[in-house]
């Protein structure tokens, strides 16, 4: 069966299941088990205590078990992505990856489940026996129509959560994007004329969603291979497309398209002709679904109907059908209440959390991650962005809310406050940061020129960052070596057509460049001999010079050489921002506990207060540009005047420098890191402290025990960090470290474009 996947993609993933340990994921246990005690009270003989409790209560399994929060993700691999059946084993991949995206959109943890059985009762027989190990079962990638089948029968079995959301995710998504298209367009859900090309699993379970909501199932028609479906129809018929079968002479999409206020597209690329649209109803909504290629591409739609509404399954057009929009959160909320069953009314407070967040004015967090930008609700945002943090917190509460006055939640829940907290606390703990970013990149990509193009690592970044629309790479290197690996690693970009190339060896561009750098750096002790050496050997020169002449928006460098080196020449020839004194560095950590800044890891080795007033003004405008609110702790070994030394004082000196100049920012010190982590610590010590919760900036008084606790975060905390992030500079530009993935590389560029934008913009 061949792949829908471009060769440079199909690598690319090869690369990434396989390294650096097979697979995407691990089992990691939330217990110590560090001594002979730990292992009495995990199991034998401690445990039969847990074994009784529960035999005798079986409510409390979610209190002394994972299965509270523990989600099975089903397959027997008959209709898996765009390629078929393929069968249960080649399914295991892509099961893995949505155990991921639970886990990193809503903090559900997967057992991915791959069953080798197609016959329906088989199939329903060994999920059903699984009820005792889980808190839900998501079915996935089953074909029609067995897969109604399955899904009702279990449903009618089992006790908890069943979920296939290869119907029921879409169904949602398309719910609340018509309920508000026919806001927008002054429409009566109950009166419009719905037209489908498609009828699997997807589009019955929309169509079957929209009558929830109030569509007429009069007013419904569907389209499919044979043609329209009506009465009496034999060929590719089934009981639930049976449903949905008009009384009408009608036999092609043409004939019934006429007047339709919404077409729903689940079936195959270009099926709706533009001649098609134009007989449409005014303001029609457009739901072309098919991907890669929809039943008609935007712009095609809008030249021959500007009045349309159009939503794709494409993260490059606005109002995306991604059902990660809705999926995890689901789940969180029914997990959270202990839900039976998802029933209809979850599904339409789901439909309805979803509408309602688009119409929502954007928060402080989502402006920010768009570098000020607000996406306002209109034809172009039906439906919220799948990175926007507040679908956990919007859809969750709702869909419990929903299995509570329903009478299917056997853990209500009791505070609502309290839980939104915790949900704010999880999305900032999962990296959405990034995401964010991302977001914010792609609106604006820039060109970045990498001092190592040579490097694996850059070129295979520069394959994701094209895949991504996110940069226009510039690499520095030779071209033979360049391409040469390419072929190695089984890349498809090629310079010229997806990137550019700078040549140390041979490029004409050369006298130019030596010219530029004697001029900056001439009265720097950079002399012509020196120049014409430097932009023939160092590829950090040639980078920054590039920048400098507008070349280029943004710089990489560092993932080979000495970082103090390159800080000089991107000092020497890229120079300070306006009112910068001096260069600093931050480091981004994701933990499991959260989200971390720490300063100054990297430049300077002992600043002055001043210097590190300087520096703590300029981290919390960029954490501010990841949509955060800074929290800064100035650290040190005493709390709060307890112990005077030089950095004590230090610090000391710095907040009053800082509260002068910044009166609004929350910050307060010196103080431990233990006392700057854990609130109650510090309400202990210090009641009257100016930071409130967590930290999420930490400020050291040197580089040395700003270094050592990033790195031994990285190592020992398991934390993925980003950065360094190079603050300062006049035009953006980063020196990674040698211990860099091509993930990190991705990152890093990320950051450097959505700076150069916010510049731009400035």
């Amino acid at each position: 069966m061949s792949s829908p996947i471009s060769s440079d993609l199909k690598s690319g993933s090869l690369f990434y299941h396989a390294e650096p340990k097979p697979g995407k994921l691990e089992i990691r246990a939330t217990k110590p088990l560090g001594n002979q005690r730990d292992m009495a009270l995990a199991y034998s003989p401690g445990v039969a205590a847990v074994s009784e409790a529960i035999h005798a209560e079986p409510a409390l399994v979610s209190k002394y078990t994972s299965r509270a929060n523990l989600v099975g993700v089903i397959t027997n691999g008959t209709a898996v992505l765009g390629l078929g059946n393929i069968g249960p084993l080649a399914a295991k991949p892509v099961m893995e990856g949505k155990a991921v995206l639970f886990k990193k959109f809503a903090d559900i943890d997967v057992f991915d489940i791959e069953v080798a059985e197609t016959g329906v009762e088989g199939f329903v027989s060994t999920v059903a026996a699984l009820e005792p190990t889980f808190g839900g079962i998501n079915l996935e990638d089953i074909k029609a129509p067995e897969c109604f089948e399955i899904e009702q029968l279990l449903r009618e079995r089992m006790n908890i959560p069943v979920f296939h959301d290869d119907q029921h995710g879409t169904a949602v998504i398309v719910g609340a994007a018509v309920t508000n298209a026919l806001m927008l367009g002054g429409k009566d859900i109950s009166r419009v004329k719905i037209v489908a090309s498609g009828a699997g699993a997807a589009a019955l379970a929309c169509l079957n969603q929209l009558v929830s909501l109030g569509a007429d199932i009069r007013n419904i028609w569907v389209t499919d291979l044979e043609g329209v479906v009506y009465k009496g129809r034999e060929a590719l018929m089934d009981r639930w497309k049976a449903a949905f079968a008009q009384e009408t002479e009608a036999r092609s999409l043409a004939e019934v398209i006429t007047g339709a206020d919404i077409f729903l597209g689940l079936s195959a690329g270009g099926v709706l002709k533009p001649e098609l649209l134009k007989r449409m109803a005014p303001d029609p909504l457009i739901l072309a679904l098919a991907n890669p290629t929809p039943e008609i591409m935007p712009e095609e739609a809008m030249a021959v109907r500007p009045d349309a509404m159009i939503c794709t399954g494409r993260s490059d057009y606005p109002n995306q059908v991604n059902n990660v929009l809705c999926f995890p959160y689901i789940f969180r909320g029914a997990l959270d209440v202990g839900a039976s069953t998802i029933n209809e009314e979850m599904k339409r407070a789901a439909v309805n959390a979803i509408a309602g967040l688009a119409r929502e004015t954007p928060s402080d967090v989502v402006a920010r991650a768009y570098g000020g930008e607000t996406r306002l609700f209109g034809k172009d945002s039906l439906i919220p962005a799948p990175f926007d943090p507040r679908l956990i917190l919007r859809v969750a509460p709702a869909v419990a809310r929903a299995a509570m006055e329903s009478g299917v939640a056997t853990r209500p829940i009791a505070d609502f406050e309290a839980y939104g907290e915790r949900l704010q606390r999880f999305v900032f703990r999962s990296g959405f940061v990034m995401r964010q970013i991302f977001a914010a990149a792609k609106k604006q990509p820039k060109r970045v020129i990498y001092a190592d193009g040579e490097d694996e690592r850059v070129l295979r970044a520069a394959e994701v960052l094209l895949e991504e629309k996110i940069a226009r790479p510039i690499l520095i290197g030779r071209p033979a070596v360049i391409e040469t690996r390419l072929r190695r690693y089984g890349l498809s970009i090629r310079p010229g057509r997806d990137f550019d190339i700078v040549n140390p060896e041979d490029d004409p561009r050369y006298r130019d460049y030596v010219a530029t750098y004697v001029e900056i750096a001439g009265r720097r002790g950079v002399t012509p001999d020196a120049a014409r050496t430097l932009v023939r050997t160092s590829t950090t020169v040639i980078a920054a010079v590039a920048l400098r002449r507008g070349e280029a928006d943004a710089m990489i460098c560092g993932l080979e050489g000495r970082f103090r080196s390159k800080i000089r020449h991107i000092r020497d020839i890229i120079g300070l921002a306006p009112g910068m004194r001096e260069l600093a560095a931050m480091s981004l950590m994701i933990t499991s506990r959260g989200i971390l800044f720490l300063t100054d890891t990297h430049v300077q080795s002992d600043p002055s207060a001043e210097a590190i007033a300087d520096t703590v003004l300029m981290c919390a405008a960029h954490v501010q540009r990841f949509g955060i609110t800074p929290k800064v702790a100035l650290v040190a070994h005493s709390d709060f005047g307890d112990f005077d030394t030089n950095d004590t004082v230090k610090m000391r000196s710095a907040l009053g420098l800082i509260q002068a100049r910044a009166p609004e920012l929350e910050i307060d010190g010196e103080m431990q890191a233990d006392t700057a982590l854990i609130e109650a610590v510090r309400q202990r010590k210090l009641p009257s402290s100016t930071l409130k919760g967590e930290a999420n900036l930490l400020v050291m008084p040197d580089l040395s025990s700003a270094n050592v606790a990033y790195q031994m975060m990285k190592v020992f905390g398991d934390a993925l960090p980003v950065g360094p992030i190079l603050l300062g500079t006049a035009m953006p530009a980063h020196i990674l470290t040698g211990s860099v993935t091509s993930r990190g590389v991705v990152n890093m560029t990320a950051i450097a474009v959505a700076e150069a934008a916010t510049a731009a913009r400035a």
